[in-house]
Parts: C-alpha cells; structure tokens; sequence
C-alpha cells in the first residue's frame, strides 16, 4: 500500500511546505485537482453527490496543477505529483502534452497524469471545447500524448486529430502513467483499456470490491492486461492500520487522504497540518509499508 497526500481545497500557499512534509513522511505522493472556472451558475448536476451540487463553495482556489506540480518538484526529492483529475478533453492535447513533460523533466520522471471526461458542461463551453463526445476524444488524446511523449518525429490519423509529422521535445525522461477516473462503465473500460490505474471518487471498502472486480474482467481481454495497474482510492470506512489492510486485500495499491483531519481537530493552520502528516507518517506509512 502507497499513500497519497490530497491537497484539494487546501490554500496554494501551503503547497510546497505540505509537500516537502508528505516527502519526509514517507508519503508516495502528493495529488492536485482541477478546474479552470467556476461560472455564479452551474446547470450541469455534479455526478458525485445526491442534490447534484458540488462540493465546495464559489471561490475555492483552484491552482493551476502543473506550475504547483513545478514549484513543490523544485523543493522534494523523492515525492511523486498526482492530477486527480486532469479534465483532459477541456484541453488543447499539444498544451497538455507539452505541460505534462516539462513537469516530468524538471521533476525527474515524479509525474502520474491523473485523467478525467469531466461533468461541467458550462467549463468546457467558456473554454471552447464541444462536450458531446468528449470520452471519445479523450480516448483519443491519451493515444496522442503517448506517441508525442515518445520521442522523434510521429504522425496521427483519427477521428478528432489529423496530424502530421511533428516533434515535441523535451520528452519524459521515463513513461508517464496515466491513470484514469470516473464511476461509469464507460470510464471503467477506458481505465482498464488505455490506462495504467484508476482513480476513484470517495467510497466504501465494499463498493471499491465490486469496482475492482469490474476492472480486472474489463482487462484480462484488453491489451494492456498483462502490464501493472493501479487503483487509487480514497476510503470512507477504513481509518486505522486493520482498515487499510483490508483496502490492500480489496485490491487498493494508492490510498488517497487528508492526514491532518485525523489529528488537527478542525484546525486548518500550515502548523497542524504537516503535524498531522508527520504523525500519520509514523503511525501509519511507516507501520503498514513494512506489513503490506
């Protein structure tokens, strides 16, 4: 079991000191999330609570993920960056591609893209992308940033992107992973058909179970089946050391969490937030990667 440090919702000036604290703590990784607007009105239901309203209020900071991947990757040594989730088809796919490996050069290799369809109808119309259609182009997309991270002059013939020979450089120095999120059987299959992992939203060890189980039938007939793959969860029934055993044995290999709501007693100071890191490292990182 790996840990991630989700630093959503909390204030950008806080990022580079939690990352070089989840660093220290034995923590894999830190995750960042992403939006780009929020419109004073949302008609588009957000898919991950009952009343369809989202979860967090107007403006929330929404840092842009790849220069706060690029500052905290200049202050750690070892911690690896998480999008959780990149709205991929919002994007221009030369931009993202373009981003992703900066951020993997200057970072050594310590970058997983995090990758999602997205759900804000209005997000993708200020930013001028269609939203019909868009888990085809992204399954698409995620075909085209492989073959621009690779190196050397490559071409490109599909259904959203005719492109001739191009180069982009710098390259990664190593294969990014992609992991992909969403709930639907259509996201499941593009995760277990173009992706390296899947990302969850919150659940339940149970729910997880079944989720597992899905994507492991959706690969064994893909042709990714016989490379690694990981799951990425954030757990809303497992918060002690047997709880997150369990998660390993349902099949979770990146455990996402905010330490500090398990010490900090509703305080949201820099200070008791990377103690409750340092502590969450020791009671718990240090503990199961040594039984797991």
């Amino acid at each position: 079991m790996k840990f991630v440090c989700s630093l959503a919702f909390s204030p950008l000036a806080q990022y580079t000191a939690l990352a070089q604290a989840a660093d220290a703590a034995g923590f894999d990784a830190v995750a960042v999330s992403d939006h780009v607007v929020h419109p004073q009105k949302i008609v588009t239901p957000y898919p991950y609570t009952a009343d369809g309203a989202p979860r967090w209020e107007p403006f929330t900071a929404w840092p842009d993920p790849w220069v706060s991947i690029g500052a905290m990757a200049a202050v750690t040594t070892r911690l690896r960056f998480l999008t959780s989730v990149y709205v991929l088809p919002l994007r221009n796919p030369f931009l993202v591609a373009k981003a992703v490996a900066t951020a993997a050069a200057l970072s050594e290799g310590r970058v997983t893209l995090g990758v999602g369809a997205g759900w804000m109808r209005e997000e993708f119309a200020l930013l001028e992308q269609r939203f019909e259609g868009r888990g085809r182009r992204m399954d698409e997309m995620i075909a085209l940033l492989r073959k621009l991270w690779a190196g050397g002059f490559v071409e490109h013939r599909g259904e959203f992107y005719d492109v001739d020979p191009v180069e982009m450089s710098p390259t990664p120095p190593a294969e990014v992973p992609i992991w992909v999120g969403g709930l639907s059987e259509p996201a499941l299959r593009r995760a277990a058909r173009l992706g390296d992992g899947w990302i969850s939203d919150l659940h339940t060890l149970e729910e997880l179970r079944g989720i597992a189980a899905k994507l492991a039938a959706f690969r064994a007939d893909s042709e990714r089946a016989g490379r690694p793959f990981s799951l990425a969860a954030a757990v809303k029934d497992a918060f002690t050391l047997d709880g997150y055993r369990r998660a390993a044995d349902v099949g979770v290999t990146h455990l996402q969490t905010m330490p500090w709501i398990f010490y900090a007693g509703g305080k949201d100071t820099l200070e008791a937030k990377c103690d409750g890191i340092r502590r969450f490292g020791d009671e718990i990182v240090a503990k199961l990667g040594a039984a797991v």
